[in-house]
């Protein structure tokens, strides 16, 4: 699916402060809390908490290995294929430290990862456990991912974040995961163009696609966010789609790589309010 308008290439520096500012506000929610509310369940079955803070910690000590020295990250990476049971003990290693020394580890952690990045030469490929990246999409990517774990995070503690203007960074990596969300499935591609039309927190209007295409998705960015990134059932959002492929896109919507997530069942989450 093609993408225009607000799909422009984003500049590195912009977007590495707000990949710093996602965790910012992901630490303020969990920073404080008693030790008992990082063993509180989060809606990814088995996940707590802890594990979800503990998982980005892992991702992004293994995105400052790939910027800095790819040579040792083909390593990890060839470990973790080989052995994904080791890369599980490694993330409940950091797991098992009280919450206030994971919420530092991980703070420090993020703080090197956008150093590497800003280091980094926008031009190279960053290796990845799937296909490489541009040093841009890769920061992206972190940035969608602690959105997506903070949103479980939140989702356990019982707190509505305000949405913020980052949220089109999430929006726009979901629109270009449009194969992937077949592929993951070991679906067909759909050989149609989707028009995205959504509405940012502060009103302002974001486009990608075709702006005749018939295949449209509209609503707010904060809706579609949730559901690319498969926190949200899209019935149980303010999203409109047209019948057929814009639809289909939408219930198997995946913003991430690697297998099909399990989503959200629907009736799961009331709509956002904001």
């Amino acid at each position: 699916m093609s993408s225009s308008g607000s799909g422009a290439r984003v500049e590195l520096a912009p977007l590495l402060a707000d990949v710093q500012a996602e965790a910012d506000d992901l630490a303020g929610v969990v920073g404080g809390r008693p030790e008992r509310d990082w063993d509180l369940a989060t809606p990814a079955e088995g996940w707590t908490v802890r594990d979800q803070i503990a998982h980005l910690a892992y991702f992004d000590g293994a995105t400052v290995t790939a910027l800095s020295d790819p040579a040792a990250f083909a390593e990890l990476r060839q470990r973790v294929f080989e052995s994904p049971q080791s890369y599980q003990a490694e993330v409940d290693h950091l797991a098992r430290r009280p919450g206030p020394e994971l919420l530092a580890g991980w703070m420090a952690g993020r703080k090197a990862m956008v150093e590497a990045f800003g280091a980094a030469d926008p031009a190279v490929r960053v290796p990845w456990f799937g296909p490489d990246m541009s040093v841009a999409s890769k920061a992206t990517a972190r940035l969608m991912e602690t959105w997506a774990h903070g949103q479980d995070v939140a989702d356990a503690l019982g707190v509505e974040r305000r949405p913020t203007a980052r949220l089109r960074h999430v929006a726009h990596i979901g629109v270009r995961a449009f194969p992937n969300s077949y592929r993951a499935r070991g679906m067909e591609v759909p050989d149609v163009s989707v028009a995205v039309v959504l509405r940012g927190p502060a009103g302002e209007r974001w486009e990608w696609g075709p702006p005749d295409a018939p295949d449209r998705v509209e609503g707010p960015a904060l809706d579609f966010c949730l559901v690319v990134t498969q926190r949200r059932h899209v019935d149980d959002t303010r999203l409109v789609t047209t019948p057929g492929p814009a639809r289909r896109w939408m219930e198997v919507a995946q913003a991430f790589a690697g297998p099909p997530g399990a989503g959200r069942r629907p009736g799961q989450f009331p709509p956002p309010r904001s």
